[in-house]
């Protein structure tokens, strides 16, 4: 076997060298490549965090501003034109119904029912001319005496003299009537909350006090035995207001006791400009505790619709195609679902339908995110929704939900 001399030893080791060398070189290239290609697939797979929807909670609570009326109110407001003779009620009277709040001095009323009660004596007269005539005109016709037209004749002037008889009646019966209005009374038991006259006072029929009509009405009479509150309540909420519904109220001027209202009506119909509904309640106010025109803070709670559930709003998406967000299915492939909206707030919103309990939906989902496309879920570190501020923020978020 040939000896290898020095020379030739040398070279086959650096050949051995760069042999090893340029196998080192394309093995970390390989790898390189092969972390560029991993990395690559990975940044265009999106991270998204997703929180499963929550059962709504059992009662739905709302605060709504309200204002009580009494049950009946009644403006009295002049029907014949002259001067307040004398007022017998004064602000907060009880009165009964038929009770005398004042009485008008009207002198050309009293003149005009005077004349009307002349012009019937005057046609009453004229009647029974008439009727006299018209007798004897009728006896000789059954004899020949006269003729058959000139009967006629009679018979028609009497029967025109009984209209006219008949509408001078109908005018005394006008006046009378209005002669009447000349004191005004109370319509029903109740306590007297507006006097707006004093002796002397000319009031105009129809129009107020004055010439001018700067008050229409002389009294205002409330029955106060029960209240009504009217309250407008958003087009949201409308699905709660149904009969038993009740309602906590509460009061300034009685800030520590609570109200209970009962429910009456609403109005089936929405102010295009609020979108709210009239909703009117029923308070009893036996101890005359509660006026008419009182503000009042109105609460109310009822049960919640089944199946509502709970969503942060970002997970919200808009697109064409209606209200959506977006669902991770078992394999981690993201699928827009279209949901129905109910209520919402700045950070949860009710999702009345398109959810299920086990739905894991993407909170903020990306903006390029498309359907069916591989998402990556992203698991928060251990004891981050635990410890320091964000427990606090989470606590913070639970409280507004509620």
């Amino acid at each position: 076997m040939p000896a290898f001399t020095k020379t030739q030893l040398f070279a086959g080791s650096v050949f051995c060298a760069f042999l090893v060398y340029g196998g080192y070189l394309v093995a970390h290239r390989m790898h390189n490549q092969h972390e560029l290609d991993v990395a690559a697939t990975t940044a265009n797979i999106p991270d998204v965090a997703v929180v499963k929807p929550k059962p709504a909670p059992d009662t739905v609570s709302l605060t709504l501003p309200g204002n009580i009326n009494a049950w009946y109110q009644a403006p009295m407001i002049a029907q014949v034109s002259g001067y307040v003779k004398m007022w017998y009620k004064d602000y907060g009277s009880t009165v009964k119904a038929g009770d005398i709040l004042a009485e008008i001095n009207a002198p050309s009323l009293d003149a005009q029912y005077a004349q009307a009660k002349a012009d019937l004596q005057v046609q009453m007269a004229k009647y029974n001319l008439a009727e006299v005539t018209a007798t004897r005109w009728r006896n000789m016709g059954k004899s020949q005496a006269v003729s058959g037209q000139s009967v006629t004749v009679q018979n028609a002037n009497e029967r025109a003299a009984q209209s006219a008889l008949a509408a001078a009646q109908s005018n005394v019966d006008h006046f009378a009537a209005l002669e009447k209005f000349k004191t005004i009374v109370a319509p029903f038991d109740g306590v007297v909350t507006a006097r707006n006259v004093n002796v002397g006072d000319y009031v105009g029929a129809g129009s107020g006090i004055g010439d001018n009509g700067g008050a229409s009405e002389l009294f205002t009479v409330a029955d106060t035995h029960e209240m009504r509150l009217f309250v407008s309540v958003p087009e949201v909420f409308s699905y709660m207001l149904k009969p038993g519904l009740t309602a906590q109220v509460t009061v300034p001027q009685y800030p520590n006791q609570v109200f209970t209202a009962k429910f009456l009506t609403i109005a089936k119909g929405y102010d295009p400009n609020t979108r709210t509904a009239v909703t009117e309640f029923t308070i009893d106010n036996n101890d005359q505790k509660l006026w008419p025109g009182s503000f009042a803070t109105v609460a109310l709670t009822a049960p919640s619709e089944p199946g509502v559930y709970t969503i942060p709003t970002g997970a919200l998406v808009f697109q064409e195609n209606g209200m959506q967000v977006a669902i991770v299915d078992a394999q981690d492939i993201a699928h827009f679902r279209n949901i129905k909206v109910g209520r919402m707030s700045d950070s949860y919103t009710e999702v009345d339908g398109g959810l299920q309990p086990g739905d894991q939906v993407i909170d903020n989902p990306p903006a390029d995110l498309l359907e069916g496309q591989k998402v990556h879920l992203s698991v928060p570190e251990k004891g981050y929704l635990t410890t320091g501020g964000n427990a606090k923020a989470e606590a913070s978020a639970g409280d507004d939900d509620e």
